[in-house]
């Protein structure tokens, strides 16, 4: 039973690694041993990260615009390139948008899905080959999809397309998971709660009101939280669990009354 949670030498792929979960999640893989690639759009952010994060091992920085398929395709083509397998892939990239029922754009839909939805799918599939030459009986390739608690309870923000996004990530790892298990690849989901990040800035303006007050653990989410959720689903203590997704918010869903 030693070792359950020992993840090193293995090879990941973070994105949306360079803020926010994404980046909590990097620094934990980070500094067990785990060969980090992460990606974000914008070119200065994403080599600040990289470099703060290879103060503790390896982390390597890719650009990519996976908001279309054209960057999904190139970011999936560099990673083969440099990798003959992967043994991680974590789907965190990430958008929102809040609007008015009554003017809520076409573009804020299709923005927040492509991202969100969409170009997680297609980077699981154009990443399959990696993944089938990790993956065995013993140690599944893990596919780890971050969705949020919105998927399960109504947001009170006019977050249409984020919400609905995320709970098709809860509904694509259900099915993804059942697909792929005969490849010897496990696919699981992180619902997050409340974590501090560009996000939620928004959320935090307000200095009256105190989001960790409202929670029923009374504080927000931590890196620590966010990596060791991760690290979990990467180890051998999560080798046998495929296809959930497991809410981490401190009980805030618990305390609504209301799965959904």
């Amino acid at each position: 039973m030693k070792n359950l949670f020992e993840i090193s030498g293995k090879v990941a792929v973070v994105t949306g690694g360079s803020r926010g979960i994404g980046a909590m999640i990097a620094r934990g893989f980070v500094e067990n041993g785990v060969k980090t690639y992460i990606t974000s759009r914008k070119l200065d952010e994403l080599n600040a990260s990289a470099a703060e994060l290879s103060q503790f091992g390896e982390c390597i920085a890719i650009q990519a615009d996976l908001s279309s398929i054209e960057g999904v395709n190139a970011f999936a083509d560099a990673i083969g390139e440099r990798e003959s397998s992967l043994d991680i892939l974590v789907n965190n990239a990430g958008a929102s948008w809040g609007e008015d029922i009554n003017t809520f754009p076409e573009m804020g839909w299709d923005k927040v899905m492509n991202i969100n939805l969409k170009a997680p799918f297609f980077l699981t599939q154009r990443l399959l080959p990696l993944l089938r030459q990790s993956g065995s009986d013993a140690d599944p390739a893990r596919v780890i999809n971050i969705a949020s608690i919105h998927a399960f309870i109504n947001p009170n923000m006019n977050t249409y397309s984020y919400s609905a996004s995320k709970a098709g990530m809860v509904q694509l790892t259900r099915h993804l998971a059942v697909d792929l298990a005969a490849d010897k690849i496990t696919v699981n989901g992180i619902a997050p709660g409340f974590f501090p990040s560009k996000m939620t800035a928004f959320l935090l303006q307000d200095e009256d009101t105190s989001m960790a007050e409202h929670n029923l653990l009374g504080r927000m989410g931590q890196a620590e939280d966010a990596a060791g959720t991760a690290i979990y689903m990467a180890s051998q203590a999560a080798a046998w669990m495929t296809g959930h997704t497991l809410v981490l918010d401190g009980g805030e869903i618990a305390q609504s009354g209301s799965v959904g």
